[in-house]
């Protein structure tokens, strides 16, 4: 197998905490989002999406989307469990894992790919060239003041995102948090339980990913 990667970007992190967390290393390319290297028609063989992470099988095939590559990784390497063990432990852990890619990770985004000077023309992954609307980044910017709150209601009640262990779910979290930061969105002092949480994964060896 083969991880298409880059070091600077928050979804493939995702899956590089992932990897960690199961003791799990895989030979890797690192793509330069920056140079425009996922534009290009050889890498678009690879992913028509033109985004990382991909995973590349064995057999040629090729998987993106940072949850997809969990499950397969889940499948290939079952311990530790990130993903849950029984049905219950999987239909949870994937609702609180969804609502906190759409709810706070792709908030995010919205607020950072609309103001970036960096991303001018270039408000979403893609081919296509897509203006940045400055309303979207400010309803990016209050969706993410949102869901912080959501999240430290949550983990006033769980330990982790989505019940008593370490999951997916808080990986996205992690993740959808360190980038808010980079993205000048920082959890507010009064959020103590987000903040408590976040201060605690953040001691894991593979949140150094």
């Amino acid at each position: 197998m083969k991880f298409y990667d880059c070091s600077s970007a928050p979804s493939p992190r995702r899956v590089r905490i992932f990897l960690a967390e199961k003791g799990v290393t895989l030979p890797s390319v690192q793509v330069d989002l920056r140079g425009g290297a996922q534009l290009t028609a050889e890498f678009g063989k690879l992913n028509p999406w033109c985004t990382v992470p991909v995973l590349e099988l064995d057999d040629g095939t090729a998987i993106s989307e940072a949850i997809a590559i969990c499950r397969y990784i889940e499948e290939a390497y079952p311990d530790p469990p990130l993903m849950g063990r029984n049905g219950k432990e999987k239909a949870v852990i994937a609702m609180w894992e969804h609502r906190c890619e759409m709810d706070g990770f792709f908030a995010v985004a919205e607020a950072f790919r609309n103001t970036a000077k960096g991303l001018k023309g270039r408000a979403m992954t893609g081919l296509a060239a897509v203006e940045q609307i400055p309303a979207l980044a400010e309803r990016g910017r209050l969706r993410v003041q949102n869901f912080f709150k959501a999240m430290d209601v949550r983990l006033a009640e769980s330990e982790f995102v989505a019940g008593p262990a370490y999951s997916v779910a808080d990986i996205t979290l992690l993740v959808t948090v360190d980038f808010a930061a980079g993205a000048k969105l920082e959890v507010p002092e009064g959020l103590t339980h987000l903040r408590r949480w976040h201060a605690h994964v953040s001691l894991r060896p593979s949140a150094r990913n």
